[in-house]
């Protein structure tokens, strides 16, 4: 990876200077901002690929900058990078719309490889996209949604959704490990202007019917007490669930 556009937003100096040594050696290209005003005014006049967001800064916190960016711009990666430990800071954080959430302190390696990662996703996402216009397919976890024939697919085996399923499905691949509110989910896959908790539930609940291997342990569409859901593009080897289950 080389010349991606980073932007690192920390109120310490040494952890800016040293982010951004390691990104450097990467090849790539790193700006710094000292608060979420100064990150949300480089942002204004520039276009970076992922931004590195620390949460406990004075004036605007991170959480605050995070909502902000988001209400703009909902693909930019955001990950943060953060001393707060606590497993509420964490769902809060990815609930709001961050991509990562990395505690202090951190090994430079890992935080190398989170950023490389999140860029992959990035990258794979344009190149899916192409340089023509939208892409005609979403893919994650086995599963494979052909935006032109309105189908869905596991594997080898359509799933037969609704309209609204599909819809649902696509904001839930196009975004894996991504922490959606009840709100953000609904008023994206019914755009009425109102929110139903009961009828998304129910469309939840009839999503993972059709995609879940039980249906009453779901490990794809995934709870995350207090905020809403994610989906999970993978189970890991024990079947454990995540911190956020």
């Amino acid at each position: 990876m080389a010349g991606e556009r980073v932007l690192i937003v920390d109120d310490e100096a040494d952890i800016r200077e040293l982010i951004a040594k390691y990104l450097k050696k990467e090849s790539m290209d790193v700006s710094e901002a000292e608060n979420g005003f100064k990150a949300l005014a480089l942002l204004e006049r520039g276009e970076f690929d992922l931004v590195i967001l620390d949460l406990m800064m004075k004036g605007l916190d991170g959480f605050e900058t995070l909502k902000r960016i988001r209400a703009k711009n909902q693909a930019l990666h955001v990950m943060i990078v953060s001393a707060r430990e606590e497993d509420y800071d964490k769902i809060l954080g990815l609930g709001l719309g961050a991509d990562d959430y990395l505690t202090k302190p951190f090994s430079p390696g890992e935080l190398v490889a989170r950023v490389k990662s999140q860029l992959r996703r990035l990258n794979l996402a344009r190149a899916a996209g192409g340089r023509g216009g939208a892409s005609e397919s979403v893919a994650a976890g086995g599963f494979l949604l052909d935006l032109k024939a309105h189908r869905a697919f596991r594997g080898d085996r359509e799933l037969g959704l609704s309209a609204r399923e599909f819809r649902l499905l696509k904001l839930f691949l196009e975004n894996p490990g991504r922490v959606f509110t009840k709100r953000q989910i609904y008023a994206a896959a019914w755009d009425d202007g109102y929110f139903d908790e009961n009828t998304l539930m129910v469309y939840i609940s009839h999503l993972r019917d059709k995609i879940e291997d039980d249906p009453g342990a779901p490990r794809r569409i995934v709870t995350v007490w207090g905020i809403g859901y994610r989906f999970d593009p993978g189970v890991s080897p024990g079947g454990h669930p995540s911190w956020c289950m």
